[in-house]
């Protein structure tokens, strides 16, 4: 006799026959749920078997022919083989990565763009352009190639009574240069040829910058530093192209403090010296070897000439040493590709830098990345040819200066030497 409920098979363990667990007398438990992954056939028949006597109907669907479980509806119009989340809601389509790449670059390119043109603007509104070459009279043709004059002045304009005792530059009015450099930029290699300060020069006639006045010329010969003293900007570049008859683009300025901003905003420039030097006057105190030199000495760095037996001339090469490598450092990727060293560094020399009316940033670009390239050794670094003197001046060889200023204006490779 057995014990077993009415419709309840003799198989134990919940067979393909009969109910679907122990004890249970229903057709099917609650709380089905869908496992599109199961599937089992529908039991057939065997030969000789009674499915009425064993409880079976014939009638009733599993679920399992249609990967149904546990209560769950299977997926509309699907065989019940795929595969979803729970409620037969639709499963997360993938993602598209080409297009979340396509956005992402075409966001950073446009920060980039307007960060760009921002920084455009902003730097090409800092510029000082108070030099008007139109004002230069008489002036050589343009050769190939561009030509600048930069100088360096010991202006004190803006700075304070520490800084000036701290930067070792006196309280003396006005300004006077301190350094002059002509920069070749052509398809020829890049050359940066120093003139020095006590070089000799004629004051050709000119017209007053200010004054819109013409002084004729008289033959007075003077050192090229005091052109700059006597009229400014605009008498040394006529003086510059009357003795060497080479055409000048244009002209870049800066003075002391400015020049002692820029260097502390990129954090120092690495020189490596031959030999030590000392000098009360401008301050410098400086070891041989490597050593990273910040504003204030690098400013006694280019300054010094009291050290040095021939001053005029070994202070020039210190100067274009220095310069070409503060252009290397400024034009860097280590300064170019860091805000937080580009805009201070951006600032400190726009805001001192004096500069002619025609000069674009991408002029100014090219004056860097060419004295960089100097530095580099793809140029040539060079004093300007001299022979001899006269009453302590620099007597220039007007035969080498010609032969230089030829090779300018065809934008020639350079081989004139200095000595």
């Amino acid at each position: 006799m057995s014990d077993w409920p009415e419709g309840r098979s003799d198989r134990q363990g919940g067979g393909s026959r009969g109910g679907y667990g122990r004890g249970s007398a229903s057709a099917r438990p609650e709380g089905a749920r869908v496992m599109p992954h199961v599937q089992r056939p529908v039991p057939q028949q065997q030969p000789g078997y009674d499915d009425h006597q064993a409880g079976y109907d014939p009638s009733y669907d599993s679920g399992y022919n249609t990967g149904q479980v546990y209560g769950q509806p299977a997926r509309a119009g699907g065989d019940g083989g795929g595969y979803g989340p729970p409620g037969g809601r639709p499963a997360r389509p993938a993602p598209n990565w080409r297009k979340r790449i396509k956005w992402t670059a075409v966001t950073v390119v446009t920060v980039v763009v307007v960060t760009s043109v921002c920084t455009y603007f902003w730097a090409d509104s800092k510029l000082h352009r108070d030099v008007d070459l139109s004002k230069v009279i008489d002036r050589p043709e343009a050769g190939e190639g561009t030509n600048y004059l930069i100088v360096g002045t010991d202006s004190r304009e803006g700075m304070s009574d520490a800084q000036k005792k701290e930067l070792h530059t006196g309280s003396a009015k006005g300004k006077r240069t301190d350094t002059m450099m002509i920069l070749h930029v052509g398809d020829n290699g890049d050359t940066l040829v120093s003139l020095p300060r006590d070089s000799n020069v004629t004051i050709p006639s000119f017209k007053g910058a200010e004054s819109g006045k013409l002084y004729p010329g008289t033959g007075r010969q003077v050192k090229l530093n005091a052109a700059y003293a006597e009229d400014g900007p605009e008498l040394l570049v006529r003086t510059v192209e009357s003795n060497t008859g080479l055409h000048i683009d244009h002209y870049a300025e800066i003075g002391f403090g400015g020049f002692a901003g820029i260097v502390d905003a990129v954090g120092g420039v690495e020189m490596n010296l031959k030999e030590g030097f000392k000098d009360k006057w401008s301050g410098a105190d400086f070891k041989a070897g490597k050593q990273t030199l910040n504003g204030q000495q690098a400013l006694a760095f280019v300054r010094t000439r009291h050290a040095f037996r021939a001053s005029d001339l070994e202070r020039t090469k210190n100067q274009q040493a220095f310069l070409a490598a503060l252009a290397h450092k400024v034009a860097s990727p280590s300064t170019v590709l860091n805000p937080f060293k580009l805009y201070p560094t951006l600032g400190a020399g726009l805001d001192s830098l004096v500069v002619d009316k025609d000069m674009s940033l991408w002029n100014l670009a090219s004056m860097f990345m060419a004295m960089k390239s100097v530095s580099g050794g793809d140029g040539k670094s060079m004093n300007m040819p001299i022979n001899g003197s006269v009453g302590g001046n620099l007597l220039w060889d007007k035969t080498k200066v010609k032969q230089l200023v030829d090779q300018f204006n065809n934008d020639e490779k350079v081989t004139v030497t200095s000595g």
